[in-house]
This record gives C-alpha cells, sequence and structure tokens, in this order.
C-alpha cells in the first residue's frame, strides 16, 4: 500500500508472505531502473560462492541513494529453495539485499534493498540459490526504486505523523455551555504510549544515579540476565530470584513496563550446565518446575514472556524432549500466566540477510507451525544486534512481518563494539527511525545495560552518566518524538487543536480570573480526539 508524500517517490509497504499462483504487478511500476526485465534461467550455469550459482541483471550509472528491490519467484527441480538477492557495486564485496523461500508451482515475494554511498558505474545484482541444489528459477516483475536520503526521511515522518501521532481539538466553555473565545491554553505531555526502553542489570540496585538517569529516559525495561534460568537457579532446585525482585521493586514503584527475557533458552552455551546432564523424565521434570516456579512467581508481573530464545538457530530441548517441546513450553506459559503476550526472540531476522536460519521466511514459517500447533502466539521479537544496518531491508521484513498481524517488537538494539563511537550513533539513529515509523512496530528496547566494566556492545553513558554519542542520539530522538508544550488561545468558536504524539497529557486552562486543569490520554486513531473542558 503506498501513501502520500508531497516530494518524491512514495514508499510502497506492500509484502505478501503466502505464494501465489500467479506474480503481483511490480512495485513502483518497475521503479524505472528495471523496466521490462524479466528472466527464466537456469541456475547451475556457472559458479558463485564455491558450491551456489547465480544470475544477474547488469544495472549502468547508478545514482547514490536508497534502493528498495522486490521480484516475483518461482521455481523448477525442488519443492523449495532459498533464493537469496545481493550487489556487487564497482566489483566491490558482494552483500545480501533480499532472500526469499521460492517454491515450485507458485510464486514467491523476495523483498529488500541497498545503500549506495557512491555512484556506481557498473552494478551487478545476482539471484543465488543459497543452499545449492540444481534448480530452475523463474523471475517477474522485479522492481528496483531509488530514494534520495532526504525522501526516504520524508517518508519515515508521514508514517511517523500517521501512525505515532494524532489531532486534538479541545472545546472550552462555561458552566452554561457557551463557548469562550481567548481562553489561555497550555498543553504539557506528561508521558509516551510508544514504549523506549532498555536493558538494565542488578547494578542499578540502589544506584540512586543509575536509576535517576534511567527514568529520566525510558518508560520500559528488560532485565538483562536476572531472570535466565542460569542465574535463577544454577544449582539443582535451589532457585534465587533476590536480584530480579529487587529490580522488579524498583520498574514497579516507578511504573515502568518491563517484558521478562526468557523462561527458556534454546543455546546449551547458555543453559545451566546441571541440566545439560538431564534426559529424558528428568529432564522433562526440571522444564516443568522451571516454568511453575518462574511463571508463578511473576503472573501478571511481566507484559511479554519470550519464551525460547533463538530457536531458529538452536534446539537443545527439541532434540532432547522431541519434536513438540516448543510448542509445549508455549502451551504451559499461556496456561501459567493468560494475560502475557508470548514472544519468539531472534537475531538475524533484520540485521542481514546472510544467516539461512533466520530468514524471514523462516521466522514466517516456525511461526505458523506453533500456530497450526495450537500455540497461543502473539508476539514477534527480533533483537537488533547490528554491525552497520541496512534500512531498506530491515523496513523490507518488517513489510514481511507486519503482514502476520502480530506486534513487532525490537527487544535488544544495539550496534556492534567494532563500530567507532561516532559510528555507532550513525547508525543507532538509523535502526531507531525504521523502527518507529514502522506501523507494525510497537515497542524498542535498546540492549545498553551498564556495568562498571561497560556493555554488551554499545554504551550510552559512561560510568558517570556523562552521554557517549549514542546517547547523544536517543536523547535527541527521545525529544523529538515527545510533543514540546503547547500555548495558545481558543478561537472565536472556543476552539483550540494541535497534533500530538500519542500518550497522556495535562492541559490547564485559563479565563480571566477562572481556571482548571484536566488530564488527556490521547491513543491511536484516524479521527480528530475531541475533548470538553468546562470553567
Amino acid at each position: 500500500m503506498a501513501f502520500l508524500v508531497e516530494d518524491g517517490p512514495v514508499y510502497d509497504s506492500s509484502a505478501f508472505t503466502e505464494c501465489k499462483a500467479y506474480p503481483e504487478e511490480a512495485l513502483y511500476n518497475g521503479g524505472g531502473i528495471l523496466h521490462d526485465h524479466a528472466a527464466n534461467v537456469e541456475l547451475g550455469h556457472r559458479p558463485f560462492h564455491g558450491d551456489s550459482y547465480t544470475t544477474d541483471f547488469s544495472l549502468h550509472n547508478l545514482s547514490r541513494g536508497i534502493f528498495t528491490f522486490s521480484a516475483w519467484i518461482t521455481i523448477m527441480g525442488a519443492d523449495s529453495s532459498l533464493i537469496r538477492a545481493g550487489l556487487t557495486a564497482d566489483s566491490t564485496m558482494s552483500d545480501c539485499i533480499g532472500t526469499v523461500l521460492a517454491k515450485q508451482g507458485c510464486w514467491s515475494f523476495l523483498k529488500g534493498g541497498f545503500i549506495l554511498n557512491s555512484p556506481s558505474n557498473l552494478s551487478l545484482l545476482y539471484f543465488q540459490n543459497a543452499d545449492g541444489k540444481e534448480i530452475n528459477m523463474s523471475i517477474a516483475n522485479p522492481s528496483l526504486q531509488r530514494f534520495t536520503d532526504e525522501q526516504w526521511r520524508l517518508n519515515q515522518q508521514f508514517r511517523i505523523n500517521e501512525e505515532r501521532k494524532r489531532f486534538v481539538t479541545l472545546h472550552v466553555s462555561d458552566l452554561l455551555g457557551e463557548r469562550l473565545e481567548g481562553a489561555a491554553i497550555t498543553v504539557q505531555q506528561t508521558s509516551r504510549e510508544f514504549p523506549i526502553g532498555s536493558a538494565i542489570a542488578d547494578t542499578i540496585i540502589g544506584n540512586l544515579p543509575y536509576q535517576n538517569w534511567f527514568l529520566k529516559r525510558f518508560n520500559a525495561a528488560v532485565f538483562e540476565n536476572e531472570l535466565k534460568w542460569y542465574t535463577t537457579e544454577p544449582q539443582p532446585w535451589k532457585t534465587n530470584y533476590t536480584a530480579a525482585d529487587q529490580m522488579l521493586e524498583f520498574t514497579r514503584a516507578n511504573q515502568i513496563t518491563v517484558r521478562g527475557h526468557n523462561i527458556f533458552w534454546e543455546d546449551p552455551k547458555y543453559t545451566p550446565a546441571w541440566v545439560l546432564n538431564l534426559t529424558g523424565p528428568k529432564l522433562r521434570s526440571a522444564v516443568d518446575a522451571r516454568i511453575r516456579s518462574l511463571m508463578r512467581r511473576y503472573r501478571g508481573e511481566f507484559v511479554h514472556w519470550d519464551v525460547s530464545n533463538e530457536m531458529l538457530h538452536f534446539d537443545f530441548y527439541e532434540q532432547h524432549l522431541g519434536a513438540n517441546a516448543t510448542l509445549y513450553f508455549f502451551k504451559a506459559a499461556h496456561e501459567a500466566d493468560p494475560l502475557a503476550t508470548l514472544f519468539m526472540n531472534e537475531f538475524n531476522v533484520v540485521e542481514t540477510c546472510t544467516d539461512d536460519h533466520s530468514t524471514v521466511d523462516a521466522y514466517v514459517g516456525r511461526l505458523r507451525d506453533l500456530k497450526k500447533g495450537g500455540v497461543s502466539m502473539s508476539g514477534i521479537g527480533i533483537e537488533g544486534h547490528f554491525t552497520i544496518p541496512n534500512p531498506p531491508l530491515i523496513r523490507a521484513v518488517l513489510d514481511k512481518l507486519g503482514t502476520l498481524g502480530l506486534p513487532i517488537w525490537f527487544t535488544e538494539v544495539d550496534i556492534s563494539h567494532k563500530i567507532d563511537k561516532e559510528s555507532q550513533a550513525v547508525y543507532l539513529e538509523r535502526v531507531l527511525r525504521e523502527g518507529f515509523s514502522h506501523p507494525a512496530v510497537r515497542g524498542i528496547m535498546l540492549w545498553t545495560a551498564l556495568h562498571p566494566q561497560g556493555c554488551y556492545q554499545m554504551c550510552l553513558t559512561d560510568n558517570n552518566f556523562q552521554n557517549h554519542p549514542a546517547g547523544d542520539v536517543v536523547d535527541r530522538l527521545l525529544k523529538e518524538w515527545q510533543t514540546r508544550e503547547v500555548d495558545g488561545k481558543t478561537d472565536e468558536f472556543g476552539a483550540f487543536s494541535f497534533n500530538g504524539f500519542l500518550g497522556e497529557y495535562r492541559i490547564t486552562v485559563g479565563y480571566g480570573n477562572r481556571s482548571t486543569s484536566a488530564t488527556l490520554s490521547l491513543c491511536q486513531g484516524e479521527e480528530t480526539r475531541h475533548f470538553n473542558i468546562q470553567l
């Protein structure tokens, strides 16, 4: 679906995750770069990257910019095959720009994109069957659309205005219902509806400077390690929730929304050592006790639970308890805390498209498998541990995940410590703007819990709470995404209008020697919110 901006191309958020009998029309009418291109090629005619094979489009004289790419693909010779699109610009190292799990007998939609930081004389846009199968591949209705940086930002801002803000008209009258012209209005936003938060660690317990720094910025939190099984039960049958309880006291006292992370972690590296040695009934007994202990203690306290962390990459419990272990975990968690939103949580879904385990179609497929198994799946967690983010790829993946109609959260956003601090800030801003402007994203969590020795990958501040460049970006965006104080007077009809970010507001009204105040809750809606005030 497209929307209107005043200048330049309109971003098309259309996406499809179902295999279709016929391909849909090309987005942007092909985008003006791939006009009349269609390919019907046999993969295997020349080698690429060892055992994989490719075909390509030759693209001449591409300008610097942000490019969105899409195409419809079908195959013959196998039931399915993972197809990866990539780009090589002027013989530089190739980059993955999108993937699709193509199928035989129907058409699948690949959507992605790339950034060119400088003009390219010759770029090769290629398709690679990543699993090395001998197949024939047909490509239909490809599209390549260029945006300037300003055009991309305009599209983001339009979406922010549509999804994160709403128009309000205040109507001021006296006690007899007479409209009051010239009444003085002051509008102050007191809280944000959209959750933006950070991981916290036990280092925040009793640490007033850390607590004050956190509360000044964030309205959501996640405990970095304090709920994980290896922390709460390092020895069998000896649970210790002291740190988690104290952290929960802090968040509860300050009305901070908290995610539960996590019940199980499929990576054996982060499974308690004593659990690794269990098999059969003893392992089943241990996981049952874990669910009962954790979920009963914290029933109703956490808005989300990451149930089986990173299960696209690892499968410890399914290997040892059978293929239905994950289904069992989700069902048991739902029974223990029916009001909590249950999440899958994965890395390398939006960070890159080179990880075959966590492609967008792999994620969609696993979600659908869980639903078929009777799981009440209600949330999509994408971690967001980036090195160099690719904004059009991020947006394309969000578009495809968004077709499922489930809330998407960025759950662990940071930028690699291998990147210098100034570049970390630039890349972090790109990620945050993509997340905040996408209508399917319902919250963003930064993975920036502070320790004396630093943070997992990226810190927002030093140990004296002086901002790093990434912290400056967060502060600036939080200010940008909150309504500044608005002052004005009612018109001849006793009305005053403003456009504000969703959240809670304090409205102060004065007229002559009379004054009053009111609280306004502004939630999402297409129509103008009308609010009456009498004094």
